[in-house]
């Protein structure tokens, strides 16, 4: 499908509306042009907001006079004129923005919940059942997020390595086997960055509310590197009054009894184990080194050496997944019992290697997937309390934190509401500064890839110095 794009800058929207529906095809996106070549979508805004669709079934015109958010209008025509084409509806409507609990959130605390369902449904298209998600959510997020005060912040530390790199993963990390080599210039570089960071934490006195160590897989280091690590962390940051610590232990086939002793002894409150599925063909399909049982036997190591905190991720949609495999998963995990489950919907990136291709017949599959998981997480007491969106993601769907109450990850909470300062530290990291007075949010990014990240670790310090000059600039 070609996208014309005719005098206006709205083409990054207007595209991922597109492939939430054309998912399987390609979408050109052509800005210069002398002709229409068909199939295409011409966007245009000149007298009128004008959207026209031409394929070798249909070709419609939608038409709106000028407004002050011209953006808005063309994504209306243009998801009417797509649902008419496709004959089918998104459940989030035109949304394509990560955060639409964060939007919701906006709308309802100036207008009041009321409006910001009736702009939801009206305007954006929204279905009810998405509409009632996002309140629940918003609901379970606010004690949370009334204890994010004007010095506040979180912290992330990345370890970007792998056993080995799942098909369908776009994150920026290096499998053990290709890179063992850099993890020991890496970690005494982070720790450094962390040294640094605690010091302009000390200076600005700020208040750490939450500490989240993820990748890659952090349990990819050894026990030993993963004691320093937490040592660090320990001694420079005032954890008094951090809610939460969280280790990701994702890949089972990193857990081992030294590892989670590691762990133990030190204030960490949270562990992830992420099994993805108990499909053991699937697991062999999307690269994971492990089987069911290890997630199992993992999981009943960590339990009896005392974690009463523990999170399960899954992945709803993967290739050669079916209904019924991913039906035992959840069952499993209702048995199993952890205090929080995140339920991802699988989002096919460009960067993976699993083609979209491939996925093709597993949208049909994905909805009935995280209705079925809804339905028995709700049933066996965990409720929705973040949820964020990707691009290509199947069905057009959302990934959801589900928790026991008294279980929400307040980590989870303020990377997706942004309400406060993320300082990040290692490859891949993204610091977020918050201007608790406003909406504003000014990132700074740390090298993506280990090797840069050890090459120009003195530049990376320098960006990082932006911190102190931003808390002098905002939040007095």
């Amino acid at each position: 499908m070609n996208l014309y794009i005719d005098h206006h800058t709205f083409h990054y929207e207007m595209e991922n509306l597109c492939r939430a529906f054309l998912f399987t095809e390609d979408v050109a996106v052509i800005h210069e042009y002398e002709a229409l070549t068909a199939p295409y979508i011409l966007t245009s805004v000149r007298d009128a907001v004008r959207v026209e669709l031409c394929t070798d079934t249909l070709h419609e015109t939608l038409t709106a006079p000028l407004s002050d958010d011209n953006e808005l209008c063309m994504g209306r025509l243009l998801y009417q004129l797509l649902c008419q084409a496709c004959g089918r509806e998104l459940p989030w409507g035109i949304l394509t923005g990560v955060r639409p609990i964060k939007l919701f959130s906006k709308l309802a605390a100036r207008d009041g919940v009321e409006e910001a369902r009736r702009y939801f449904h009206e305007t954006l298209y929204v279905s009810d059942e998405k509409i009632a998600l996002a309140e629940q959510v918003r609901e379970n997020q606010r004690a949370i997020l009334e204890r994010s005060g004007k010095r506040s912040f979180s912290l992330y530390v990345s370890i970007p390595f792998c056993p080995t790199r799942c098909n369908y993963c776009s994150f920026v990390s290096q499998t053990v086997e290709r890179a063992k080599k850099l993890i020991d210039r890496y970690l005494p570089l982070l720790h450094e960055e962390l040294r640094c960071t605690a010091r302009l934490v000390r200076e600005l006195e700020l208040t750490l509310a939450s500490v989240y160590i993820g990748g890659g897989t952090p349990t990819t280091l050894s026990a030993e590197q993963l004691d320093l690590l937490l040592s660090e962390i320990e001694r420079e940051f005032d954890l008094s009054r951090c809610a939460e610590f969280t280790v990701e232990a994702g890949r089972p086939d990193t857990v081992t009894r030294e590892k989670l002793l590691a762990l133990k002894r030190h204030p960490v409150t949270r562990i992830s184990i992420n099994p993805q599925t108990f499909n053991d063909s699937v697991l062999e399909h999307i690269g994971r080194r492990h089987d069911s049982q290890q997630t199992l036997d993992a999981y009943r190591l960590a339990r009896a050496l005392g974690f009463d905190n523990i999170n399960m991720d899954l992945i709803a949609g993967l290739t050669t997944d079916t209904p019924a495999s991913f039906e035992n998963t959840i069952n499993i995990i209702r048995a199993l019992d952890p205090e929080s489950v995140t339920v991802h919907t699988l989002a096919v990136k460009r960067s993976a290697r699993l083609a979209s291709s491939d996925a093709v017949k597993e949208q049909a599959y994905t909805a009935r997937m995280l209705a079925y998981a809804a339905r028995e997480l709700t049933d066996g007491g965990w409720e929705p309390y973040y949820l964020y969106r990707q691009s290509k993601m199947l069905s057009n769907l959302e990934n959801i934190g589900w928790a026991k109450q008294g279980f929400f990850s307040p980590y989870n909470v303020y990377i997706m509401e942004e309400t406060h300062t993320i300082l990040a530290c290692g490859a891949g990291g993204v610091t977020k500064l918050r201007d608790t007075g406003s909406d504003y949010l000014e990132r700074i990014f740390n090298f993506k890839y280990p090797y840069e990240y050890i090459s120009r670790f003195d530049e990376l310090l320098e960006r990082k110095a932006r911190v102190k000059t931003f808390y002098s600039e905002y939040n007095k």
